[in-house]
């Protein structure tokens, strides 16, 4: 089974994804919604069920969804998870892992948190879990999220055809483009290094995000 910790940082805290914070995600849901044009973002009316679907796909060890709770507040006001385990050839430990079905609400957008959140995830990842790449994907449609991944230091690999299911308005039941983008273990330190000067730029007033640009979509 797929076991994410909890992962805590300045500006957020990552906890499993649980009930106990549907009351403060329904709330960050029903913000502006601008950004989840592409995205997996459940309504207010939808929380329970969207944690219930996020749970059974972490029973059958695929994914180890999380909260995103702000620290300033202790609020949950988005969501992110690790799915795709992928093992080494030998069967023992992971050898990649995705990170995906990440959102956050609009008033955290744009502040920090997002950059802090992977720099948590691909820490853990390539320094506990020892994984050899982590892998994001996003609908090849969505410019906002590409630019997002694009700026977390990931590269970008090309265009899944028809390769998961949309989420656009009006598309249910077909299958979108995935745009897929990794870090190789290779390049943690240089992709670690840039994220911890953009939060320390952040912490000194000089850096801020587009408002928009840390809405993700699900792998």
């Amino acid at each position: 089974m797929l076991t994410g910790p909890v992962l805590e940082g300045d500006l957020v805290r990552l906890e499993p994804l649980a009930h106990g914070h549907a009351a403060d995600l329904a709330v960050a849901v029903e913000e502006d919604r601008a950004a989840y044009a592409f995205t997996w973002v459940p309504t207010a009316a939808e929380v329970g069920g969207y944690i219930d679907a996020q749970l059974a796909r972490a029973a059958v060890g695929r994914l180890a969804p999380y909260a995103q709770v702000s620290t300033a507040t202790g609020r949950a006001i988005g969501a992110t998870a690790y799915w795709d385990p992928r093992p080494w050839p030998d069967g023992t430990g992971l050898a990649a892992i995705e990170v995906g079905f990440t959102w956050l609400a609009a008033s955290a957008q744009g502040t920090g948190i997002n950059t802090e959140a992977k720099l948590l995830l691909f820490s853990h990842a390539f320094e506990q879990w020892g994984v050899a790449r982590v892998d994001l994907k996003t609908d090849a449609r969505n410019r906002r999220s590409r630019a997002a991944i694009a700026g977390v230091g990931a590269r970008f690999e090309g265009v899944l055809r028809n390769w998961s299911r949309s989420w656009a308005p009006g598309e249910g039941g077909l299958l979108r483009d995935s745009a897929l983008y990794s870090i190789v273990a290779a390049e943690w330190p240089e992709v670690r290094a840039r994220l911890t000067e953009r939060l320390a730029r952040r912490a000194a007033g000089r850096d801020r995000a587009p408002a928009g640009a840390d809405a993700k979509e699900p792998g």
